[in-house]
Formats: C-alpha cells, sequence, structure tokens
C-alpha cells in the first residue's frame, strides 16, 4: 500500500471517514480539500448486489452526465467515404478504416473511445483482443456500433460515459471536476446513480445498490448513505 503524502495525511485527519454522508455533504467536503494542482476528477463507486459472472446479473449501458464530464474525449472512427467525412466534421479526431486497424495493432491508440459504422465490424473485430480488455470495443448496445456516427461522437465529447460492474460487483466513473459547481457535480451524481438503478439486471437477488463512496483523485473515500443513493 502506498504511503500517504504530509498533504493526504492533514486531509484525512479533517474528514471522518467512519460517517455516512449526504450527496451534498460529500460533495462539498470533497471539493473543500481537492487542492492538488491540477482539477481533480470527482468519482463515485457503488457496491452492487450482483455477480458479473452470470449473464442475467451484468450491468452495463451508457449515461450523458448533464454538466458534462469536464474531460476532453478524443474520438476515433471507422468509417469510410461519406461516413467518415460526417465523422470528421462531428470533431472526431481519428477516422479511418484498414489504415486505423492497423494503426492500433501497432500499439498506437491515442483516444478514448471507439465507434463505428456495421458495415466495419468485419475490421474491427479483428480488434477484440487489444480493444476489449480496454474497455473501447464498440458495441451496438451502447450506441458505439451505429450508422449515425456524427450523433455518436458529439454524444461522447457531450458527456456521454460507459459503465460496466467489475467483477467485484463494483461501478465507478468520474461524474465531473472539483472546478465544478456543487449543483452540477449532484446533477451528474443522480443522473449517473439512476441509469445504474434503470439497468438493475434481472437475476439481481436481495439489496441491489449495497454500498457507496465518493472521492477526489487525490483524496479519502468517503461512504456515503445508500438509503438516499437509491431506494433500490
Amino acid at each position: 500500500m502506498a504511503k500517504l503524502t504530509k498533504k493526504q495525511k492533514a486531509t484525512a485527519e479533517k474528514i471522518d471517514t467512519d460517517r455516512l454522508y449526504n450527496v451534498e455533504d460529500a460533495i462539498k467536503t470533497l471539493k473543500a480539500n481537492a487542492t492538488s494542482k491540477f482539477d481533480e476528477t470527482i468519482e463515485i463507486a457503488l457496491n452492487l448486489g450482483v455477480d458479473p459472472r452470470h449473464a442475467d446479473q451484468m450491468v452495463r449501458g451508457v449515461v450523458s452526465l448533464p454538466a458534462g464530464t469536464g474531460k476532453d474525449v478524443r474520438v476515433a472512427v471507422f468509417a469510410r467515404a461519406a461516413k467518415a467525412e460526417e465523422a470528421t466534421a462531428a470533431g472526431a479526431e481519428v477516422v479511418g478504416a484498414e489504415d486505423l486497424m492497423e494503426q492500433i495493432q501497432a500499439g498506437n491508440i491515442n483516444f478514448d473511445r471507439v465507434i463505428a459504422t456495421p458495415d466495419m465490424m468485419g475490421i474491427v473485430g479483428r480488434l477484440g483482443k487489444v480493444l476489449g480488455p480496454k474497455g473501447m470495443m464498440p458495441n451496438p448496445k451502447l450506441g458505439t456500433v451505429t450508422p449515425n456516427v456524427a450523433e455518436a461522437v458529439k454524444a461522447a465529447k457531450g458527456g456521454q460515459v460507459e459503465f460496466r460492474v467489475e467483477k467485484a460487483g463494483i461501478i465507478h466513473s468520474g461524474i465531473g471536476k472539483a472546478s465544478f459547481s456543487d449543483a452540477d457535480l449532484k446533477r451528474n451524481f443522480e443522473a449517473f446513480v439512476d441509469a445504474i438503478v434503470k439497468a438493475k439486471p434481472a437475476g439481481a437477488k436481495g439489496k441491489y445498490v449495497r454500498k457507496a463512496a465518493m472521492s477526489s483523485t487525490m483524496g479519502p473515500g468517503l461512504k456515503l448513505d445508500v438509503a438516499e443513493v437509491a431506494s433500490a
């Protein structure tokens, strides 16, 4: 376990890590203690009552955060001809077909999201072992395999985030930056949790949202009152 810096120790001493915070107090506390030289990300982690090894307990999807993510998302698009032009016009940083596949196979992955038109999946399918582990494989259910590439690029850049539960039943995501207003962070928090609750799988048994925590990039985690987070 990494040793805490003096600043992190001082911050930890100010915070009651055993307390159950409501969302507003957690946001205020994290923002007040996010004193790094960079704009820290505010993150949420939810411990769900699911076992993702079972197909009927997988939690996965996308949600658009109303106040955006505060992150500059770089997008790559697999498309040809007119669709490639649409993707470029919408702001995609990298657009291509076989040439883009070769670039990725060579390890040149300087983007955060991959979108593809349906006719490109024959090419994209060869990249499963590279893009899959990075969580970048285009998927029709997530809206990243679509003929509407311009719309998908704009969504990716405008605050859309993907979520996927991990083996231990934990799902986490950034919901904005410490520089965001309290109100914007709360709006993003509510949108994210609402999407997770709506994505509750048929196979989930018992309590769905079991634990919740919020943290900043360099700060300690604050436990949230689960009763307030979700009534699931």
